[in-house]
């Protein structure tokens, strides 16, 4: 490996290699502009779901939909809310948008939507919340719409229900298709938004940094290079159907690519140009620079890549679809940290470094003051001052145990959406649990006779769900008279082929609360005993469950299986790489548990943040995985190239002089990196959806630790201890 290495270093920092290079990157643009689209015209939504669709509650829908097929698409929720009771005035313009939306002049889209104009008065009370201030209307729209075809309809019921003058009264949209609409509404500029900021950052601080303009615009350029080459092939693979796209994945991934090669640019410049003023010649500079630096990029950008591709493994669709897009991204940007930075700042030569550009024989500048101090208290107190970031950092740590997890994506939302005003205003103003029922379908294998003695076990079954703790109600209500020919049974209770009856449940708590998954996973588990209780043989028939809260308890299920697989083989295969990078197993292992450390610290310190000055009751459920992830695979680099530079300069001094070294010589350039890093990470803290809020505030903060308590403090202070046993041998390579 290393001598492959050497020979790449030597093609990529030659006056013909360095050039070739930088062609054929260029020809590799222009061939995937013309051949290929962007990612984003392929990109997809995510859905709460299994990448196999075998999920209890998918397959329960299923049949829902086999014997008790709907028609139309997506629903969308018309709410009106006074302050005070709607007046009979407010009815009656209530009755005219309804009428509106069965006439020849309703929006193309529309399926149909509940004829409230059509209800006699005493049915109409019957749709009105208890205190009368809030009613709503189903509005059912066409199957297999685009999202634009629903913001555009929804947009046009909008646009004719403020033309009707509500005065007080509040009207909003909310359900799937609300959900729809305002979720391409707050995206539909997102992305430029969240890349011209991505890029203004890292310009700024490039500035800030060096001082130097081409030093801020070159690493911008070849980001923005290696962007539109991961783009393109992205684009390829999923306009063929190779991998699929998911939209938040996409925008991260731009985020990641333009901090990870700022961060390699910065790597290669730090020693570059400490080569520059050693040797007279740009190529033989940065033959030696790569030499030294290119083993760290490997091994970081392998992090990355070993962590995103475990995501494979993953079945949740959110953590299986990112793996796909990422995977490709971590392999341009490896290809390119290893020869478009080193070719394009070879070709630059001194000159990328105006105004302050190294000459030959200048005296090699003091290393940071700041980070000198550092290391020699690291090699000074080791004990002390790993002792005190243990404690710290484990306190933060225990706070982990108090984080809420929410499922209700919802609350992710922005408070002045419209889907997310309507929910919250039927959410106080009706029965939690009517927001969303639970669906129960018995099933058959033969045909059902609504005989007495079958009438009997529904209705036993009925008042057995009835009975179970957490549970309001179960409609339709079985009674006897069912069994009557002359009693019609009640509308969707029983399907044609008499294979399957609907019950809806509603339930006391929110249909997305943690209780109410822990009722559905009851009832889940006592099926066969319900049926039994009921007098209904198991082995004839079944329950399914579908809705809402169903779907939720199996998205918790999947989130913990995934976590269960990830975080174990993350961590196993990081360490692997780690053995071969650092030749030794207990550094490796030593910096894999700094580095665990370090992520529960920053989610512990950061659900402290959260809860006590943001006041958040709980946060996503996905944040655990992904920010592990990330910050694992990221914060390993600071790490790695600090182990690097201490093996390096162990050939030459003792193992205390080379810590010392290697600490203060590269605090400034991974100081420099981590406050890219994280400073990119933040710009997600400017996005609309919470998840993407507080995803980016943890980064932000997991990456800080790493760059100043970590790789600055806590790794170098744990490797003092390991200086009688780690057998080194000058001018040997090996631990």
């Amino acid at each position: 490996m290393n001598r492959l290495l050497h020979q790449l270093a030597g093609f990529v920092s030659s006056q013909t290699g360095s050039r070739m290079i930088v062609i054929t990157w260029i020809l590799m643009i222009v061939i995937g502009t013309m051949i290929s689209p962007g990612a984003k015209e392929f990109t997809i939504t995510s859905q709460e779901s299994s990448i196999h669709e075998d999920t209890l509650s998918a397959q329960a829908q299923a049949l829902l939909d086999e014997h008790f097929p709907a028609e139309g698409g997506l629903v969308a929720l018309l709410v009106f809310h006074g302050q005070q009771p709607i007046t009979t005035e407010e009815r009656a313009k209530i009755e005219a948008i309804s009428e509106w939306l069965f006439s020849e002049e309703k929006p193309a889209h529309v399926e149909r939507s509940m004829p409230f104009h059509l209800f006699p008065t005493e049915v109409q009370e019957q749709l009105f919340s208890e205190d009368r201030t809030t009613t709503l209307l189903n509005v059912v729209l066409e199957k297999g719409l685009e999202s634009n075809e629903v913001q555009q309809t929804l947009e046009q019921i909008r646009e004719y229900a403020l033309s009707m003058e509500l005065d007080g009264m509040q009207f909003e949209i909310t359900g799937p298709a609300g959900i729809v609409a305002d979720t391409l509404n707050i995206f539909s500029n997102a992305d430029l938004v969240l890349l011209f900021s991505t890029i203004g950052l890292i310009l700024v601080l490039l500035m800030v940094i060096y001082r130097s303009p081409l030093l801020a615009i070159i690493p911008l350029v070849i980001a923005g290079m290696v962007y539109q080459a991961v783009d393109r092939l992205i684009g390829l693979a999923a306009q063929n159907g190779w991998i699929i796209v998911d939209k938040q994945a996409l925008s991260i991934m731009m985020i990641l690519l333009f901090a990870v090669l700022t961060d390699y640019c910065l790597f290669v410049l730090s020693r570059y140009r400490e080569e520059l003023k050693r040797m007279g010649s740009k190529y033989d500079a940065m033959r030696v620079a790569m030499s030294q630096v290119a083993e760290p990029i490997l091994y970081s950008g392998g992090t990355v890549l070993v962590a995103v591709m475990v995501l494979f493994f993953a079945v949740f669709q959110p953590y299986h679809y990112f793996a796909p897009a990422f995977s490709i991204a971590m392999v341009i940007i490896l290809l390119g940290g290893l020869t478009l930075i080193p070719a394009v700042f070879t070709l630059a030569g001194r000159k990328a470094f105006w105004p302050f550009i190294p000459k030959l024989g200048d005296v090699e500048k003091q290393s940071n003051r700041i980070w000198t101090r550092i290391a020699t208290l690291v090699t000074k107190k080791p004990a002390l001052l790993s002792g005190l970031l243990i404690v710290m950092l484990s306190i933060a740590s225990w706070n982990m145990l108090n984080v809420q997890y929410s499922f209700n994506l919802m609350k992710s939302f922005p408070e002045e959406l419209s889907s997310r005003q309507g929910f919250s205003i039927l959410e106080e103003h009706f029965p939690k649990g009517r927001l969303a029922p639970v669906t129960v379908l018995l099933t058959s294998e033969e045909r059902m006779e609504l005989t007495p003695t079958m009438v009997e076990g529904l209705e036993n079954l009925v008042t057995a769900i009835s009975n179970r703790e957490g549970i309001q109600a179960v409609t339709p209500t079985i009674t006897s008279d069912f069994s009557k020919a002359d009693v019609p049974l009640p509308r969707d209770f029983l399907a044609q082929e008499l294979q399957a009856i609907k019950l809806q449940i509603t339930l006391e708590e929110h249909p997305y609360d943690q209780s109410a998954l822990e009722v559905v996973e009851r009832l889940r588990n006592e099926s066969d005993r319900l049926l039994e209780e009921s007098g209904l043989d198991p082995k004839q028939f079944s329950l399914h469950y579908a809705g809402q809260t169903a779907q939720q308890l199996d998205v918790r299920e999947l989130n913990q299986r995934d976590l269960w697989i990830v975080f174990p083989l993350v961590s196993l295969l990081i360490f692997i790489m780690l053995t071969f990078q650092a030749r030794s197993i207990r550094i490796s292992f030593m910096m894999m548990m700094t580095m665990l450390l370090s992520y529960t610290a920053a989610l512990g310190l950061s659900w402290f943040i959260f809860h006590t000055f943001l006041g958040l009751e709980a946060m996503s459920y996905r944040l655990p995985l992904y920010t592990f992830v990330f910050l694992v695979a990221l914060g390993v680099d600071y790490n790695i190239m600090l182990v690097s530079r201490i093996m390096e300069e162990a050939r030459r001094v003792s193992w205390v002089e080379a810590i010392h070294r290697g600490v203060s010589k590269t605090g400034g350039v991974i100081t420099s990196a981590g406050i890219i890093l994280a400073a990119t990470f933040s710009v997600l803290i400017t996005q609309p959806l919470q998840e993407l809020f507080l995803f980016g505030f943890v980064m932000a903060i997991g990456i800080m630790m790493d760059v100043f308590l970590i790789r600055g403090m806590l790794l170098p202070a744990i490797l003092m201890f390991y200086k009688k046993r780690v057998v080194f041998q000058k001018k040997s390579q090996h631990f």
